[in-house]
């Protein structure tokens, strides 16, 4: 199972951009998703998901509102801004170039 380092540059916005894309969650609801998501292929720790969390919501790309969650504790859930669905269709039409580019090549080497 890859560990998140060993995610390529940017490929964690990508995932969290996408995971939040159809349903506002918090942050252990985000790395769970992309896990089942993922057929648990990738693992997504803390140290690597809450800093990318962070900077996300401050490019203004996510946002974050403390609710209740079923356990009865508050939970920041994020969900994407306006920017954030522009930003999510970048991210979507450079990981196509990226992974065609690397298809071409693994076929053709």
């Amino acid at each position: 199972m890859p560990k998140p380092s060993d995610l390529l540059q940017g490929t964690l916005d990508l995932l969290i951009l996408k995971t939040i894309a159809r349903k506002p969650l918090h942050g252990w609801g985000i790395a769970k998703r992309i896990q089942a998501l993922s057929g648990d292929a990738l693992s997504v720790g803390q140290g690597s998901l809450y800093p990318a969390l962070h900077r996300l919501e401050q490019q203004g790309w996510i946002e974050g509102e403390w609710v209740e969650s079923e356990s009865a504790r508050a939970a920041k859930f994020y969900s994407l801004t306006d920017d954030g669905k522009k930003q999510l269709e970048r991210e979507l039409q450079s990981w196509e170039r990226l992974s065609s580019a690397v298809a071409q090549l693994i076929a053709n080497a």
